[in-house]
């Protein structure tokens, strides 16, 4: 077989193998975050720490520290500013360690090589240097370069989309625990009891935030700091909320009660909209695909019928 035919199926392969593996890693937070869920909890002894601490798959270490090694440059180029917002970016999408920006430059490099390169092979054997060369080497640099940002933009909102949906009822939870007489805390740690189930997510920064406070940090920045690393409004109003009320010595049930009345009906309301928004996008689909075969089924026999008549006549 000629190098023209097997070049299109070594491209496939490669980005398909490029895919499963970025696929591979991103499955790996839910258990990551599992396992630090573990580690927060209540373990049985110091060896169990140790052991949980260790990690599990040697060639998934090496595989951090080898896209931490390729980010390392890119991440000491950039401003404190930049640093800071992906930080920020990557905490709102559940990824809060220390090398995890650089290990996101990495990722990033690592993407535009595996798209780069068979993508400039084949256009260069099948179309030679040419303009429309050009355009594919620019377009799957480009698509290698940003797929990992559109990625962890996905994963953001999914993950801020589930913390808004759970959150009402965690502070449902939470009122009922602190008129029982709870404080914060424990009720915070109640919350991630019984939530860890069905709202990891929720519970897995309640868990965080209630350690915090454990290690002797302030309460007002321990809830600063949730409401900034989930990136959810609701979540920074909630902590803002709870420091006034902490400051001004208020009833925190009674602010937990009204931010959760406000987030059902801030729910409703956003529900209601979508209601009301499909009918103008139902207009799309009806007018391209519903339409046209409705037209072609009523006027098609008489189309046919008219056809026929002028042909005979």
């Amino acid at each position: 077989m000629e190098l023209s035919t097997l070049l299109p199926m070594i491209v496939f392969g490669i980005i398909m193998a490029g895919t499963w593996w970025l696929l591979s890693l991103i499955s790996q937070r839910n258990s990551q975050s599992e396992d630090r869920l573990d580690r927060i909890g209540r373990p049985k002894s110091l060896a169990d720490i140790e052991i949980s601490a260790q990690p599990k798959s040697a060639g998934m270490s090496g595989m951090k520290k080898t896209l931490e090694g390729l980010g390392a440059g890119m991440a000491s180029s950039q401003s404190d500013l930049e640093k800071s917002t992906l930080r920020v970016k990557l905490a709102n999408a559940g990824f809060r360690s220390e090398s995890a920006p650089a290990i996101f430059q990495g990722l990033r490099l690592a993407s535009l090589l595996l798209f780069l390169a068979p993508i400039s092979m084949f256009t260069l054997v099948q179309n030679g240097f040419t303009m429309t060369s050009v355009y594919w080497v620019v377009a799957g640099a480009a698509l290698g370069f940003y797929l990992p940002g559109i990625t962890l933009w996905y994963l953001r909102k999914q993950r801020q989309k589930e913390i808004f949906l759970t959150l009402p009822d965690a502070l449902d939870l939470m009122v009922v625990c602190v008129e029982s007489g709870l404080g914060l805390d424990a009720a915070m740690r109640k919350v991630t009891d019984e939530m860890k189930g069905h709202a990891k997510t929720i519970a897995e920064e309640f868990a965080l935030a209630n350690l915090q406070l454990q290690m002797g940090r302030p309460r007002r920045e321990v809830l600063h700091d949730l409401g900034v690393r989930t990136g959810v409004d609701d979540v920074r109003s909630l902590a803002a909320i709870l420091i006034q009320a902490d400051r001004f010595g208020s009833s925190i049930a009674t602010a937990l009660r009204v931010q959760s009345d406000s987030m059902r009906t801030r729910r409703k309301q956003i529900a209601e909209e979508k209601a009301a928004k499909t009918a103008v996008q139902l207009i799309f689909p009806l007018v391209l695909f519903i339409f046209p075969g409705i037209f072609v089924v009523l006027v098609g026999p008489a189309a046919i019928n008219i056809s026929r008549t002028l042909l005979t006549n």
